[in-house]
């Protein structure tokens, strides 16, 4: 009985450990499908309600419904073909962030993406979208 707790000790946190990792990889593939079909409201449903975004030159920290203009205006002027994540992980704060890269028709940029629980929910926090 002792060896079933002990092992119930380590197999739990191990177990939990692979759920957040799921978790993390499954809000990214969903932001990835957002961004690859260019319908800005589809990404801000990720959104929190407010979110810090720079976009080529122009940065600064935006309502959820503002920064959906923003992405908006954007992906109009720059349609979207596709968006891969070449890059996921975690830093010490436990912020998640991906790295892609978003190809229109006017070339690809680099995307960087950080999420945070806020409320129980993981939601975009920051979005650059870059030149490379």
């Amino acid at each position: 009985m002792k060896g079933y707790l002990k092992r119930s000790f380590v197999l739990i946190p191990l177990m939990f450990s692979v759920l957040v990792v799921m978790a993390q990889n499954d809000i990214f593939d969903k932001i990835a499908g957002a961004l690859k079909s260019g319908k800005s409201h589809e990404v801000a449903a990720y959104f929190d309600s407010s979110v810090e975004m720079k976009l080529m030159d122009k940065s600064a920290v935006y309502s959820k419904n503002q920064a959906e203009m923003v992405l908006k205006d954007f992906f109009e002027k720059n349609p979207v073909h596709n968006f891969n994540i070449i890059h996921r992980g975690t830093s010490a704060k436990g912020a998640r962030y991906a790295i892609g890269n978003l190809e229109t028709s006017n070339g690809t940029f680099r995307t960087y993406l950080y999420v945070k629980d806020a409320n129980g929910n993981l939601t975009i926090q920051q979005l650059n979208i870059e030149n490379q």
